[in-house]
């Protein structure tokens, strides 16, 4: 087996936080629940709240619920399987389950980095034109950015874990991480990668910078036009209504910056796990608690929503 193509095997060994102690484990485990149950319940409720509130119905709200939907779908993703490993350790991946969770990782991954670089564009027209703010992004021109957002994350997931899954695999079959990223489960194959490699590093490089660049670009129109507001009130009230977008985009690039541009040598498996956590795990969490804490719009509809939700249920009763 161990000259073999472990393709025919059909599985991968996670190897998680299997280093660490039991009692560290355990603790992990209840953390990360945790922080994933508030994960699924704190986009859950943006995307009801977004939907059902006709307050909502903005196209500011509208990305904001993809972007809810997107964060469910990435921690589903990751996480259930991390969770697997730690508690039950069942750390055994098959081939294809390998291969799909890659995809959707980077699908979703990919798809991110666009509805953000979407949602600045959105700020952009609310502020700078907020006459024309209805026209320009009615629901015609809204649902056209989304499935923009949405669709390079497949030809993007498609073409990188399809390469990745077509090298033949030798030698041992555990994969140094919680989840099959692409540099882990490269480290298996035995065959010529270079190719690849530059092809991951330039596709990766563009996917962050084109969407980085469009949201510089739109915030630095933001940025001039709140200047020229001219009461101190007025300008408060336009930073306010793009803060909480970036925040959050803060949060993503930086989290995902440091743990796939930091330079080799200082890029240990063990430190990669750890950064990785940030944008797999804490990033999707931190997303919903911004934009309501941040939100006076979402705390208001959450209030409406919890007390309709209260009143229907005390008419039952």
């Amino acid at each position: 087996m161990a000259e073999g193509n472990w393709t025919s095997v059909g599985a991968f060994i996670l190897t998680s936080f299997s280093s660490l102690p039991p009692g560290v484990q355990s603790f992990l485990f209840l953390t990360f629940l945790s922080v994933y149950l508030v994960t699924l319940m704190g986009n859950g409720l943006i995307i009801l709240v977004t939907w059902a509130d006709p307050m909502l119905h903005s196209p500011m709200y509208f990305f904001l619920r993809n972007l809810s939907f997107l964060e469910i779908g990435f921690n589903l993703v990751i996480v259930p399987k991390m969770l697997g490993t730690l508690m039950a350790q069942d750390t055994a991946i098959s081939f294809l389950g390998c291969a799909a969770q890659m995809y959707f990782f980077f699908f979703f991954g990919v798809s991110e980095c666009f509805l953000l670089a979407t949602m600045a564009y959105d700020r952009y027209v609310a502020i700078c034109h907020p006459l024309r703010y209805p026209v320009i992004m009615n629901p015609r021109t809204r649902a056209k950015l989304a499935v923009a957002s949405w669709f390079p994350g497949v030809p993007v997931a498609t073409v990188q874990t399809t390469w990745l899954f077509s090298f033949p695999f030798c030698g041992t079959n555990k994969v140094n991480h919680f989840f099959c990223d692409s540099p882990a489960v490269l480290r298996l194959v035995c065959a010529d990668t270079a190719f690849f490699e530059i092809y991951a590093i330039v596709g990766t490089v563009l996917v962050v910078m084109i969407p980085c660049l469009l949201i510089l670009c739109s915030y630095t129109r933001i940025a001039a036009a709140i200047v020229r507001i001219p009461s101190a009130k007025g300008r408060h009230k336009a930073f306010s209504t793009c803060s909480s977008h970036l925040l959050v985009v803060s949060l993503f690039y930086v989290s995902s910056s440091l743990t796939y541009f930091r330079p080799k040598s200082t890029n240990s498996p063990e430190s990669k796990k750890v950064l990785s956590l940030s944008y797999t795990v804490v990033t999707p969490m931190l997303n919903p608690i911004i934009y309501s804490l941040r939100n006076n719009e979402v705390k208001n509809a959450l209030g409406r929503t919890f007390r309709k939700t209260l009143g229907i249920r005390n008419c039952i009763l």
